[in-house]
């Protein structure tokens, strides 16, 4: 596991930002694993700054993301189809047939989950997965529990995690309490990861994750079984690393 320390989180979102664009400038077909939530909106930012400027073509890239909310339709404002769009789709050339988000309108479970799972089979797994870290452990909506949870599957929400979001909602019982998620082996057979954490928020959770005992109750942890993990955080999330 590679380790990358910045100041904060604008030398973060430089750094990481950086190494999608080099994903996509070694190998221009590439499938990148997409993440959304509050620590990839810099990346992002990055990303289309540099493909404004000619640096970087987003034509031949295919997108799986890692969830989104049971219930919500793809135009909701809240949903993680949305926020793609408004962060990054709409401001590069990437095909929007080429990008894949769950179908969070699908109300059959299994088949939203199946379908997704042979998507991300379809498009010959992902190269680089880009991850946030919850402020409970988890990655994706893989929340804490008894066991890894393998593939796509539709989660219940914790309350901390539902705490985490109702900002983005009129009220808490606005928040969905489902949503559809990646599995934690689609995740962990990424050829790369790439996960991302900022502020003193993520500290203990970033520590328990890099140094802690590998077990579903801190979701994150499994990465360190990866062979090609890079973690970029700032001060503030790295507060408690030296701890380990």
């Amino acid at each position: 596991m590679n380790l990358v320390r910045t100041k904060d989180y604008e030398a973060l979102s430089r750094r990481a930002a950086a190494m999608v664009a080099a994903q996509i400038l070694l190998k221009p077909d590439c499938v990148l694993g997409l993440a959304t939530g509050s620590s990839p909106v810099g990346l992002y930012k990055q990303l289309v700054a540099q493909y404004q400027k000619g640096e970087l073509d987003f034509s031949k890239v295919t997108s799986i993301n890692l969830d989104e909310y049971k219930g919500l339709a793809p135009d909701h404002e809240q949903s993680y189809r949305r926020f793609m769009n408004d962060n990054l789709f709409c401001h590069v050339n990437i095909d929007p047939s080429r990008t894949f988000v769950p179908d969070g309108m699908e109300t059959d479970s299994e088949k939203a989950c199946r379908d997704y799972d042979q998507r991300i089979a379809a498009e010959g797994g992902i190269d680089l997965q880009l991850l946030g870290l919850g402020n409970n452990g988890h990655i994706g909506f893989n929340e804490p529990a008894e066991a890894f949870a393998t593939g796509t599957h539709c989660v219940r929400l914790t309350q901390s995690t539902i705490d985490a979001n109702k900002r983005f909602f009129a009220s808490e019982e606005d928040v969905p309490r489902y949503a559809y998620t990646m599995g934690i082996r689609s995740i962990m057979q990424a050829r790369r990861i790439l996960l991302i954490v900022s502020g003193e928020a993520k500290a203990q959770a970033l520590r328990d994750a890099l140094f802690g005992p590998v077990t579903p109750k801190m979701p994150a942890s499994i990465l360190q079984l990866h062979a090609d993990v890079t973690v970029v955080a700032d001060e503030g999330a790295l507060k408690l690393a030296d701890k380990g």
